[in-house]
């Protein structure tokens, strides 16, 4: 029963840790538009959780291009949270 637990554990850190190394850098090299946004929305609890163990990881894409971007990190977050379905009674 000991071993199911620490083998739950250690996949649960490996899925964490994958979903993480996933986030925006601090630098970088293209723009980031619509899709990537929608990305970094969805991933940005697991992100949350490496900021707060003090990796170096980027919440927001610096090179963006704009709107666009910004449309699709706020659709990539209501996605993840479950969007207005989740405020219902």
């Amino acid at each position: 029963m000991k071993a199911k637990k620490i083998t739950i554990g250690l996949l649960l850190l490996i899925l964490v840790t994958s979903f993480v190394s996933c986030a925006p850098k601090h630098y970088e090299s293209y723009q980031s538009g619509f899709f990537s946004g929608i990305w970094h929305g969805m991933i940005i609890v697991f992100s949350l959780i490496g900021k707060l163990f003090g990796f170096n990881i980027g919440i927001y894409a610096e090179h963006n291009t704009g709107f666009t971007y910004w449309l699709g990190f706020i659709i990539g977050i209501g996605a993840f949270g479950g969007g207005s379905s989740s405020a219902r009674n």
